[in-house]
């Protein structure tokens, strides 16, 4: 099924930058117009506190959220050890 876009072009362009890392995106939740998952989520990845991020609906800034959500994207401790190995990671 394809995922609807996000209103916010930033915020869009964010989305489709997780998903091409492998990213999963879930639409829907409370207060939230969706979720974003690590494709990792393993017990190392930071104590899993950043596997999932909030996707707003309708944020006050949204250049800045994408930037965040890019952030964390980049920030994944399994992806960033993966990369400096030279090495994948088996899922």
């Amino acid at each position: 099924m394809i995922r609807p876009s996000h209103p916010k072009k930033e915020v869009e362009e964010a989305l489709r930058y997780a998903e091409a890392r492998g990213w999963r995106i879930e639409i829907g939740g409370s207060h939230a117009w969706g979720r974003i998952y690590c494709p990792y989520n393993d017990d190392e990845c930071r104590c899993g506190e950043f596997c999932i991020t909030s996707v707003w609906s309708t944020p006050k800034n949204p250049g800045n959220h994408a930037r965040a959500l890019r952030r964390v994207v980049d920030n994944c401790t399994t992806r960033k050890r993966q990369s400096e190995s030279g090495s994948t990671v088996e899922e």
